[in-house]
């Protein structure tokens, strides 16, 4: 019998199990040998659903791998171990935890990091990321102290956020940069009634608003203080400004990335090492960076094809129509909701909220 070949996975989220799973289907351990590196002190859960865990779900009611998965089929599982060198020369990967594997193919699913902007007081007591199960076990832990809590970001997941420290019984504010709520995904108008659906469920919404200060008392968040000379007293403050792709193993092993990061791939899913794929958010096509789910899980999908089969699928953009439950508001975004297409039509649905629905 052939001896099997080493494929890697560096990142065990969402996207990175989708990859696994679609491997095994492809391949079914015939040809690959299957490893992953964890990061986290978990298997792969879903993200995505996140607010759940504060309404009751729980840690193993988000898990996306059934009980056995990795062991009944034979995929070697790093838990708790962060892959931190490439050795694209020797090719071996080395983690923290002083493992080397070599391997014929690698895949980066590393994922994204939350980005938090440069705000003078922002590593004070009382601020949060919302990224992981642990983000929030220790927000909720430290929100049995608080009355008042701000997240700092109004797109998708600062809305989802919100809406979990409302659940935790805290007076909820939602302070936004732009001039609206998710300005990705609506316009205007759009925002206009988002803001007064959100602020219906009793959480204060602030757009057009930049934070220069957090300012603590007693070592602990107090107040925040904004550009235009307001101020804002809060206990406790969640960063949701966005994300930022972790690309740094591939910036050590000199790989291509992009101008504002990224690690670059092409149309294959393939980076500029032939023998290493890049998928989901740390990924870079084309410029571009997707921050959804479903283009993360076509991607892996595409990796893995193209992998049992060189060249046979093609990774060409994604639709990124979105339509979403936030707080029991239903959103929806598809086509061109800002009308920048050469001969786009715009069509206002007049309702009885004070601006109208646009759709294009």
């Amino acid at each position: 019998m052939a001896t099997k070949k080493n494929l890697v996975v560096i990142g065990n989220g969402m996207v990175g199990h989708k990859f696994l799973e679609r491997m095994l289907a492809k391949d079914d351990g015939q040809e690959w040998s299957l490893t992953t590196f964890c990061e986290e002190p978990r298997v792969a859960y879903d993200r995505v659903n996140l607010s759940g865990f504060f309404s009751g779900k729980t840690a193993a009611d988000l898990t996306l791998v059934q009980p056995g998965f990795y062991q009944e089929n034979n995929i070697n599982i790093h838990i708790g171990d962060k892959a931190n060198h490439i050795d694209r020369a020797a090719k071996t990967i080395t983690s923290d935890n002083g493992v080397t594997i070599a391997y014929d193919k690698l895949v980066l699913a590393t994922g994204s990091f939350p980005f938090v902007p440069p705000i003078p007081g922002k590593d004070v007591e009382g601020t949060f990321v919302y990224r992981t199960i642990e983000d929030l076990e220790a927000m909720s832990a430290y929100a049995k102290q608080c009355k008042v809590g701000v997240v700092v970001g109004g797109g998708l997941l600062g809305l989802e956020c919100a809406n979990a420290l409302k659940n935790m019984g805290l007076k909820t504010h939602v302070v936004e940069f732009a001039p609206r709520l998710m300005p990705v995904q609506v316009d205007g108008a759009g925002g206009l009634i988002l803001k007064d659906k959100i602020q219906e469920l009793d959480v204060t919404v602030h757009t057009s608003k930049s934070t220069t200060a957090i300012v603590s008392e007693n070592g602990k968040v107090h107040k925040m203080q904004f550009a235009d000379g307001t101020e804002l007293q809060t206990d406790m403050i969640v960063f949701s400004a966005g994300i930022r792709p972790r690309d740094e193993l591939a910036k050590s092993c000199d790989l291509s990335v992009g101008d504002r990061g990224g690690i670059v791939i092409n149309e294959f899913c393939q980076t500029s090492d032939p023998d290493i794929y890049a998928i989901g958010e740390c990924a870079l096509h084309d410029g571009r960076i997707y921050g959804l789910v479903a283009p993360g899980y076509t991607m892996a999908a595409i990796a893995a094809d193209n992998i049992c089969q060189p060249q046979s699928n093609s990774f060409t953009g994604a639709d990124m129509s979105t339509k979403l439950k936030l707080m029991g508001v239903d959103v929806a975004s598809f086509g061109d909701g800002f009308a920048k297409t050469e001969g786009a039509r715009e069509v206002a649905i007049a309702t009885h909220s004070r601006a109208p629905i646009k759709n294009w």
